[in-house]
């Protein structure tokens, strides 16, 4: 049987650390529709310790997306079938870029196009729940990978120096991510016994709340 592994909590977008105490940090002024939390002391945090989100907010709530299947030179149900062939040219992954890391750009991709159609961004999130199935052959989710694929779309700016932080794609050098974003959700990611649809390896869905005056 899987072991369901939890990571840490994590939230919206972030303006600029401005304390060294051991003291939470508090990313947005009073009065905006959500707060995160952050951990003092860290330029470039991954995730946030959590949010607060005004009485008077609108959330909007997304379902569980998974990756869009756009290899049909893999197998129907395969987890490569879902690699992006738009973001890999003929599904071939760069060294060291894993297939759910591939999936988990594609995921987040999808996940942008529906926060669009409502008005919303990527910066507007502010929680994420993650369920990771391991690849075939696997007997662990890569979390790792998924990392990498987050990074390519939120938490990718030093809140200190306001500069984008580089990302690396499977073992390439860092480079500039694909999507800026300072936001850092509240976030959870488990791994599961299997998914909805075969061959996916992550399904996501978020929270985000609309900007004052949107």
């Amino acid at each position: 049987m899987k072991t369901t592994i939890t990571l840490a909590v994590t939230t919206l977008a972030a303006l600029a650390l401005t304390s060294c105490s051991a003291d939470p940090v508090e990313s947005t002024p009073s009065g905006a529709p959500s707060t995160s939390v952050l951990e003092a002391g860290q330029a470039n945090p991954m995730i946030a310790q959590g949010v607060t989100i005004a009485a008077d907010a609108a959330v909007y709530k997304t379902s569980g997306l998974g990756p869009t299947a756009t290899n049909k030179a893999a197998p129907t149900g395969s987890p490569e079938s879902f690699i992006d062939t738009q973001q890999f040219a003929d599904a071939k992954l760069p060294a060291g870029v894993t297939v759910t890391e591939a999936q988990g750009m594609s995921v987040l991709a999808r996940i942008r196009e529906n926060l669009e159609a409502q008005g919303l961004t990527l910066d507007d999130v502010i929680t994420m729940r993650v369920f990771l199935d391991n690849a075939p052959g696997t007997d662990r989710a890569d979390y790792a990978g998924w990392n990498r694929a987050y990074r390519q779309f939120f938490a990718n700016t030093n809140l200190t120096t306001g500069d984008t932080e580089l990302v690396p794609l499977g073992t390439a050098a860092p480079a500039a991510p694909l999507v800026r974003n300072a936001a850092r959700p509240s976030r959870f990611a488990l791994e599961v016994a299997s998914l909805p649809v075969a061959g996916w390896l992550v399904e996501v869905e978020v929270d985000a709340v609309y900007p004052a005056g949107r």
